[in-house]
């Protein structure tokens, strides 16, 4: 299923630096950076669970936001771009 994960972490407050750095991490791990904190995955829902998880284990409750969406098909049918395209498409291969 493809998903759309998106977050604001609150790096004002102690350790939202570190915070900010590891949710990246995390959802580099799981798919394609669309914007700074935006991320489009493609995903089983055994490695959605996963993300779910990894995600919940980096933000502080009391300060940070997490929304994920789920998308009944392709997120690309989904989605309308304008201006400049990001790197690639979710699961293009790299042209070098």
């Amino acid at each position: 299923m493809d998903v759309l994960v998106t977050y604001d972490i609150a790096v004002t407050t102690d350790g939202g630096a570190k915070r900010l750095r590891k949710m990246a991490q995390v959802c580099e791990k799981y798919g394609q950076r669309i914007q700074l904190s935006v991320f489009e995955c493609r995903l089983s829902p055994t490695r959605l669970a996963r993300l779910l998880g990894e995600l919940q284990d980096v933000i502080d409750p009391r300060s940070d936001s997490v929304v994920v969406y789920r998308f009944a098909g392709s997120v690309a049918d989904c989605r309308v771009r304008f201006g400049v395209r990001g790197p690639r498409e979710l699961d293009r291969p790299w042209i070098l």
